[in-house]
């Protein structure tokens, strides 16, 4: 039986929000980091293992270049549906309920591909495992921002996306160890890599729905009883009483939103927001591009420069290590120079990395250079995916985060196919040579046009303008303090 939604009359939006920004940080919400992170780094270690998987299947179905390539984007592809499905229906039904069927998504149409007879059939299935997959990656930030204090949010939504680093970590592992010993262990690692699907049993009965998303939509006794569910866990983890609450200057909590999708996107492009959206879409085909082209292309061009395809797999191992470092030193520093200029910093970085290993070399400086180049694009994710959350308000969140991750991987599709093309043209050197200069791109549009984000509330950043010119909507936040 559905639970009534009517609020009681001292049920206010404005003091729910203040109630959540004023809690202390301790074991619930590193609880809520768990839950998403594992749902983070099991996306991750999915999507990752298609690098390992790509010379095995080149081989076994006698692929071409340009087939390599096409499998190498199948991933992005669903990625990218999945990515801006989640955003909207993520802003329409709530977060929890995509969280869980997009887990289920991924799960089942992995071991799929692991039964697949021909390399059509598996581009098939990878498409649909992306779709979930992006879905995940799309909403899981967004909820987790919706929990925390604005004083730590860049630091908890950069650590969530660092659980990346653990999923790429264990495709690293399952790539190097099974997949070159075993004639089918290609079709083993992604049985594995659908074992996560058990999560939803955990998920079912112990995550929240966002209570955010709850005083957007009106249902404000759902609301308090997250918020007392959670205020009641903070005050039994730290053992003292809780901080009084604020006033509510500037957490104003809007009305109930029924927005339709269309209108959803469309909002994205009105008042303030239409430049907010630009930038980070920029920043995202930048940062996709260059992520995918290195990272689905390395073992091949490893293999291709006379490595077997177990040094290759070691030499991608160690450099899918430096990862961990770039997302969580990037996530510390995003609280401390702000996001754009973290994911500026780190662009830059990788920049500098990818136009020495442009120069080519002995095999060490190679796996120095890639290393390099592994950690500052991670850490510039890290930063991304916390500032995607931060500059809509929560009508659009998810939205806007979800069409910024889809539309950033139009550059990720890009990536694979074009490399594809290029490689035997322009060889290993003129690959990175490209990568230099995408990043240096991102790099310059991150310092130039980026929003500053850094110790707002959520509601303090949504003041752009109207969202939804029909409905009457408005962005929260009237009272900025920017």
């Amino acid at each position: 039986m559905r639970v009534s939604t009517a609020a009681p009359a001292q049920v206010d939006g404005q003091t729910l929000l203040a109630r959540l920004e004023r809690l202390p940080v301790s074991r619930p919400h590193h609880a809520l980091l768990l839950m998403g992170g594992l749902g983070i780094a099991f996306d991750g270690m999915d999507g990752a293992l298609l690098a390992y998987v790509l010379p095995a299947v080149t081989e076994l179905w006698h692929l071409s270049s340009w087939q390599t390539g096409l499998l190498g984007s199948s991933l992005l592809i669903g990625i990218m549906i999945g990515a801006l499905t989640a955003g909207l229906v993520g802003d329409k039904i709530g977060r929890r309920p995509v969280m869980m069927y997009a887990l289920a998504l991924y799960c089942g149409a992995t071991a799929v591909a692991a039964l697949a007879p021909n390399w059509q059939f598996f581009f098939g299935a990878r498409v649909v495992a992306g779709i979930g997959a992006g879905a995940e990656a799309a909403i899981i930030p967004a909820f987790m921002a919706e929990f925390v204090p604005g004083r730590v949010r860049g630091l908890f939504v950069g650590a969530i996306a660092g659980f990346f680093s653990f999923g790429y970590l264990g495709a690293a592992l399952l790539g190097r160890f099974l997949i070159p010993g075993h004639e089918e262990g290609w079709r083993i690692a992604q049985l594995v890599t659908s074992a996560p699907v058990l999560m939803l049993l955990w998920w079912r009965t112990r995550l929240p729905e966002s209570p955010r998303w709850l005083v957007q939509r009106g249902r404000m006794r759902e609301a308090d009883e997250v918020v007392t569910e959670l205020e009641t866990r903070v005050e039994r983890a730290t053992g003292r009483t809780l901080p009084p609450v604020p006033p509510t200057y500037g957490l104003s909590a809007p009305p109930v939103s029924q927005m339709r999708s269309r209108t959803r996107l469309a909002a994205l492009w009105r008042g303030g927001f239409a430049r907010r959206t630009v930038v980070l879409w920029l920043l995202w085909i930048c940062t996709t591009f260059a992520y995918y082209g290195f990272f689905i292309w390395m073992p091949s061009l490893l293999i291709e420069r006379g490595m077997s395809m177990e040094q290759s797999f070691t030499s991608t191992l160690l450099i899918t290590l430096a990862q961990i470092p770039g997302y969580y030193s990037a996530a510390f520093l995003s609280e401390r120079l702000g996001r754009t200029r973290t994911i500026a910093l780190y662009l830059a970085g990788g920049a500098l990395s990818a136009g020495l290993l442009a120069q080519g070399g002995a095999e060490a400086r190679i796996l120095w250079c890639g290393a390099f180049l592994s950690y500052f694009m991670n850490g510039s994710y890290a930063a991304l995916y916390a500032y995607s959350t931060e500059v809509y308000p929560t009508a659009i969140r998810a939205t806007g985060a979800g069409a910024a991750s889809a539309f950033g991987r139009l550059g990720g599709i890009a990536a694979p196919l074009a490399i594809g093309v290029l490689y035997p043209v322009v060889g290993f050197g003129g690959v990175f040579a490209l990568v230099t200069g995408v990043l240096a791109a991102g790099a310059a549009i991150a310092l130039a046009c980026g929003l500053r984000t850094t110790g707002q509330t959520l509601e303090e950043l949504g003041g752009a303008g109207p969202v939804g010119g029909c409905d009457g909507i408005r962005a929260e936040g009237v009272h900025s303090h920017r």
